[in-house]
């Protein structure tokens, strides 16, 4: 039965600003760093950006040389985080059955909604009229039997398609497609696949199980699957309460060489990871930190620590992973904090009190941004780094990933 929905809301970040700035609508905007600044990456251009040849993750003074005439606009979370809620609160009129993929993404399953409000098809045309009525957010829709091929599906045909795949439609439609386009196949599995001759989703589809499962292990048996159409995972709308880990990733406009830029970024990403922690009421013991280097070598690297959320704590280790991983002079073009082993916090009665005193403190600070934006409140020590944004805010939260 073709009852899962895949609701990916179209060039999100941009489409957020022309629904609420009615001018921008119909012009290129593109949604970056500080438009002063020349470093910087894009976010999000919108469709008539990309007309252009902009794309995300591209540098801002490519966009700007390719689109001189697009509109710049610095990245406003909250306004993001807005639209997000109203669009998932959309979504949860047509059932109840809806998973939070991203800040922009999520799946729906429809079965025995039908006699409410028609078929899944029906159900996808609805749910784009109703995002452009209520909120003038333009939408693409994937309708599969699972989730994987909605997915698929929601990514063939934007902005405001909706595509059907069937289970009869894989071979035709996925196979031809090159492997890096499957879901879960990132750039280096596409590189380790392409090494093998594997070069499309169909030369995966046709590889033997035990051939991958040998090569990747469990990974590699759960690619063979997907590359076949298979995927039996459940919508599940509590998934966001079963956090395991949450972090943050930051590709830096310039390669970094010195300790005190390389512990600037961390305290910054520690901030952003602790204040996700305690928004999502965990706690966890396991500080990991991830570097790349100019040349793309990837180090991975953890320390286990006693429970907390405490920015203080998450700093603390990850810098002592950084000196202990890094000669602080090889060139770093990325760098990561994440905190796992998540639990629901509990109360701790503290025999040091300075920790009940780290604790109001991140508190404070996490109303004070709260209430009156990121840049109300910062640090000194980010204060003094070129890393910074106007008001001193951290630069680097455009450029960050959310895991």
């Amino acid at each position: 039965m073709l009852t899962i929905l895949h609701v990916d809301m179209n060039a999100f970040y941009a489409s957020c600003h022309q629904a609420v700035d009615p001018s921008l609508r119909g012009r290129p905007v593109i949604v970056a760093g500080d438009p002063k600044k020349r470093n910087g990456i894009v976010l999000t251009a919108s469709y008539e950006a990309r007309k252009f040849g902009v794309r995300t993750a591209m540098p801002l003074w490519e966009a700007k040389r390719l689109c001189p005439k697009a509109v710049f606009l610095k990245p406003d979370y909250r306004l993001y985080v807005e639209f997000s809620h109203r669009a998932m609160e959309i979504l949860k009129k047509f059932t109840p059955l809806v998973e939070v993929f991203s800040i922009d993404e999520a799946w729906l399953d429809v079965e025995g909604c039908e006699g409410l409000f028609g078929d899944a098809l029906t159900i996808a045309e609805k749910i784009q009229k109703s995002m452009m009525e209520e909120l003038s957010l333009p939408c693409s829709v994937g309708v599969s039997c699972n989730k994987l091929l909605s997915k698929m599906a929601s990514d063939m045909k934007k902005p405001m398609g909706i595509t059907v795949i069937t289970p009869d439609d894989v071979q035709n439609m996925l196979w031809p497609l090159p492997v890096e386009e499957l879901y879960g196949v990132g750039p280096r599995m596409a590189e380790h696949l392409k090494k093998m001759n594997i070069n499309t989703i169909g030369d995966l589809a046709r590889i033997p199980p035990e051939f991958l499962q040998a090569a990747f292990g469990v990974v590699g048996l759960r690619l063979h699957r997907w590359a076949n159409g298979i995927d039996d995972s459940p919508v599940d709308p509590h998934s966001a309460d079963k956090a395991k880990s949450m972090g943050h990733s930051v590709t830096l406009p310039q390669d970094i060489t010195t300790w005190e830029e390389a512990e600037a970024v961390l305290l910054s990403l520690s901030e952003q990871v602790g204040r996700r922690i305690r928004c999502g009421g965990y706690v966890g013991k396991v500080v990991t930190v991830t570097l790349r280097d100019s040349s793309f070598v990837t180090v991975t690297r953890s320390a286990t620590v006693p429970y907390t959320n405490l920015t203080e704590d998450i700093y603390r280790a990850a810098k002592k992973l950084l000196h202990s991983n890094w000669d602080g002079k090889t060139p770093l073009r990325l760098l990561g904090v994440s905190l796992s082993g998540l639990i629901k916090e509990f109360d701790q009665i503290s025999i040091f009190e300075a920790d009940e005193k780290k604790k109001r403190l991140d508190r404070v600070i996490d109303e004070i941004r709260e209430r009156f934006g990121d840049d109300a409140i910062f640090r000194a020590k980010l204060k003094s780094q070129d890393l910074l944004g106007q008001k001193g805010s951290p630069a680097l939260g455009p450029f960050t990933k959310r895991n």
